[in-house]
């Protein structure tokens, strides 16, 4: 028998280091061959490693939540054969590790202060002692947590806990750090009573962890909003004609195509304008003081998914039919959904598109996607009262909310951009005539 150490695998296009997001194994689990270690995730996607061997881990090398160098210890597997570390080693690089928090896959969770000292450590209660203090109603054991502590638990320990209706605050651990076992789960409930209304009423506070594609969210977000200074302007857009011309449309339409939605007329008037403004179809390199312009309008659509917020990219929407921006738009938005987007799916968009659909209010300030410089929000479509110069008509009403890179659009160019979409929008042939 040896021990092997697994690496963190080159994940592509010269990166330097992942996020580590979920373990699929536990120390001490037999895995086979090509089984799912871990997953990982870089700007780019997530990516699943898988083990070279089969073998028992003897070690995982990070948190959730942890950034790796690439080429770094990963996973440390017992194997059939001579390992690439001896088990002194490895015993002797899991003390050196020993003052950090433990390599091992269990929920990740805020320190917690313990009574005692490393000279004088404090007894450690036994499942007997939560057994008679619950019998007696021990208040040790009943005894309310400080508001914002976060108890130490396996999630299988939580989840039970969960079913059974039992504050965890309430058992007291006797595991390492006070972390609750399920023993001790089992001594509170065979001696405790409900709990109490007084143990109901605490505040609940709940840590929750940033991590994986939120973290991805938060730094972009943060990104844009720190280098970029927005210009948003807001402009009304009358869709009666657009509404009208999207039904007829869709009841023509061959069974093979989808139904169409607003978006894939708001990408033709998109890729419509910039022909005449194409330093709207740009990316600014402010570290480089340059910008490129391109001549493909490749068109981000920002899109809600259970993981977070996803840009998957429609491609050449300046050579595509109605028709078939709704389909790309359709296939790219259910990837990402479906967390199936590929890298190249999730990249390489030169402006942006966003829309809350039916939950969208008056008027919204899109946060550009770095290093873009121009995104243009969709908001909710409504009949309102318009003025006709002779009388009060209704028309189908919506607003687009537009943001620009004030760095490189003035406020004059961006106000252009905007009346030529609304001019595209409030009559759509234009869309379609060429000049």
């Amino acid at each position: 028998m040896g021990v092997v150490t697994i690496k963190l695998p080159d994940v592509g296009e010269g990166i330097a280091e992942a996020e580590l997001v979920e373990w699929n194994v536990e120390v001490g689990e037999f895995v086979r061959e090509d089984q799912v270690l871990a997953a990982v995730m870089t700007d780019k996607a997530t990516v699943e490693v898988p083990s070279p061997a089969d073998g028992t881990v003897v070690w995982l090398g990070g948190e959730i939540g942890q950034k790796l160098a690439i080429g770094s210890d990963f996973v440390r597997m017992e194997v059939e054969g001579a390992g690439a570390v001896s088990d002194a080693s490895l015993a002797e690089s899991e003390a050196e590790a020993q003052p950090a928090s433990p390599k091992v896959a269990t929920e990740d969770q805020p320190p917690v202060s313990v009574t005692g000292s490393a000279a004088n450590p404090a007894p450690k209660p036994t499942p007997a002692d939560n057994r008679t203090s619950a019998a007696a109603g021990a208040p040790e054991q009943s005894r309310v947590q400080p508001v914002g502590s976060s108890p130490l638990a396996a999630p299988s320990v939580r989840d039970r806990a969960r079913t059974h209706g039992v504050d965890l605050r309430l058992v007291r651990g006797t595991g390492p750090a006070g972390r609750i076992t399920h023993d001790d789960l089992e001594a509170y409930l065979a001696g405790s009573a409900p709990v109490t209304a007084s143990a109901e009423t605490v505040d609940q506070v709940r840590d929750i962890k940033v991590l994986g594609l939120r973290r991805k969210i938060a730094e972009r977000m943060s990104l844009a909003k720190q280098r970029i200074p927005h210009i948003t302007i807001v402009e009304e857009i009358d869709v009666t004609e657009l509404e009208s011309l999207r039904q007829q449309l869709n009841s023509d339409r061959l069974e093979d195509r989808p139904k169409l939605t607003v978006l894939p007329f708001i990408m033709a008037a998109m890729a419509r304008a910039i022909r005449e403004q194409p330093g709207m179809n740009a990316l600014f390199d402010d570290e480089n003081d340059v910008i490129r312009e391109h001549s493909g309008v490749h068109i981000g659509i920002a899109t809600q998914t259970k993981a977070g917020l996803m840009v998957p990219v429609v491609r050449h929407c300046e050579a595509r039919t109605i028709w078939e921006q709704a389909t790309e738009l359709t296939r790219v938005a259910e990837a990402a959904r479906s967390g199936k987007a590929s890298r190249d799916e999730l990249t390489g968009s030169t402006i942006s598109l966003t829309s809350l659909g039916p939950l969208g209010a008056i008027a919204t300030t899109p946060i550009i996607n770095y290093p873009e410089v121009a995104i243009v929000g969709v908001n909710r479509m409504e009949i309102r009262p318009k003025w006709n110069g002779a009388e009060f008509v209704p028309r189908k009403m919506m607003n687009i909310s537009s943001s620009f890179d004030h760095r490189v659009i003035d406020g004059w160019d961006a106000a252009v951009f905007v009346k030529r979409l609304k001019t595209l929008l409030e009559t759509p042939a234009l869309i379609f005539v060429e000049k």
